[in-house]
């Protein structure tokens, strides 16, 4: 029967633990600004290349399904390959992929830039998380885990505002071209920070002919399909109430479009400087105990953010730090907990395959929230209280299913609680 290696993960020293995560948080951040900023930039997009609303949608569209398919497409390979190798290779051509987009001179190279971008953003998402579970040791991955999504923090405070005022001063294509150049910047800390970890490689590797019978395996093992369940509960929820909050604010409250960069500021201000907190609550309480702290917290803010009454710009300020934080909350402990359900050896694999259930429950959950929401012709939005409801069925089910998700080892301690004064 293959075999890990015995190389053991490398010891690094705090400080050099430290300075592996943030590298890590500052890749996520590219490839969450990656994401975010075209929706903003929409106007400008659909006026330099003539094309209509739907056109731009599935612009959009194509990045998140075809990260899908690259998240299930990197679970046959992600695991053969030395981590770091994996990772300097693919963000290099996530940043050529950003730089295609920004040169794009008709509408068929902006879609097959955001289809590419996609393609590598999916797989890096995942290997950011395998590499986490390789390095850090499962008492302390929620605090790990709760500094690299600081970067969701960080893309909503301070890389999207940025994108879109560098857009407007200078074009739809400049977001691109800043994002080029952070990540050769990121690209060049990598090659110091990150250490090879070869220690999930089997010796000897599994054929190729065994590795699509492989992916089914580890798709359908019990323990493995109640992580996957958990993330498309989450994340599903999720997103039948977070794509429409703008349309909602605008359409119902008359909020000025301008400054719903100033509500989204402020929530991401709040996220940042409590995903720390929450990852290390985590490690100490256990993750499936905050987790469903973190979801009974949330069931009030989603209920009201989904029955807004008309409050003022400075009311709606103080409270979305709330739902943001609360929100936020409930994925910190999820992703640490999921790092821990399969072996060692496969873990890329899973994240992968994690990936694409993520990014499939992601667009599915804005789909069916859109579709339970119907527009009068003075743009007011209806339907949305049910929204809130539907989502609040969801988190309450996976308050429960969580407990449904267990490490891969019985002799792992991720949910023994780590009493640090």
């Amino acid at each position: 029967m293959p075999t890990t290696t015995d190389l053991p993960a490398p010891l690094m020293t705090p400080g050099r633990e430290r300075a592996l995560l943030w590298l890590l948080a500052l890749t996520q951040f590219t490839i969450v600004v990656d994401f975010m900023v075209m929706m903003p930039l929409g106007p400008q997009i659909m006026h330099a290349f003539q094309i209509s609303p739907a056109a731009f949608a599935a612009a959009v569209s194509a990045y998140s399904w075809c990260a899908g398919i690259s998240g299930l497409l990197a679970a046959t390979y992600i695991d053969r390959f030395d981590r770091r190798t994996m990772l300097l290779v693919v963000y290099a051509l996530f940043a050529l992929s950003n730089l295609v987009c920004a040169m794009a001179t008709n509408y068929h190279a902006l879609l097959l830039s955001r289809a590419f971008a996609g393609l590598t953003g999916g797989v890096l998402s995942s290997l950011l998380l395998a590499i986490i579970g390789d390095v850090i040791p499962p008492q302390r991955r929620g605090a790990a885990m709760g500094l690299v999504m600081t970067s969701f923090s960080l893309a909503a405070v301070a890389g999207v505002p940025l994108g879109v005022v560098l857009g407007a001063h200078y074009g739809w294509s400049s977001p691109f071209f800043e994002l080029v150049l952070l990540s050769a910047l990121i690209w060049v800390g990598a090659v110091k920070v990150v250490p090879s970890l070869k220690a999930h490689i089997r010796i000897p590797a599994i054929p190729l002919s065994r590795t699509l019978p492989e992916l089914w395996s580890l798709m359908r093992e019990p323990a493995h399909v109640r992580g996957f369940v958990l993330t498309a509960l989450v994340m599903g929820s999720h997103m039948l109430v977070v794509p429409f909050i703008s349309p909602f604010l605008v359409g119902n409250l008359g909020v000025a479009p301008e400054n719903i960069s100033l509500i989204y500021m402020a929530g991401g201000a709040a996220t940042f400087f409590a995903a720390r907190r929450v990852g290390k609550l985590s490690d100490r309480y256990g993750k499936r105990r905050v987790f469903q702290a973190a979801g009974l917290c949330s069931l009030l803010p989603v209920l009201f953010i989904t029955h807004l009454p008309q409050l003022p710009l400075w009311g709606l300020i103080v409270f979305f730090p709330f739902f943001m934080v609360s929100g936020n909350s409930r994925m910190i402990p999820v992703q640490a907990l999921l790092t821990t359900v399969p072996e060692a050896h496969r873990r890329g694999a899973f994240m992968s395959v994690n990936s694409a259930v993520q990014q499939i429950a992601t667009g599915t959950g804005a789909w069916v929230g859109g579709l339970m929401l119907s527009t009068a012709a003075d743009g007011r939005i209806s339907g949305y209280g049910a929204n809130g409801w539907l989502c609040c069925a969801f988190i309450l089910f996976a308050m429960w299913w969580v407990s449904k998700v267990t490490p891969y080892s019985a002799g792992v301690q991720a949910e023994a609680p780590v009493r640090t004064a």
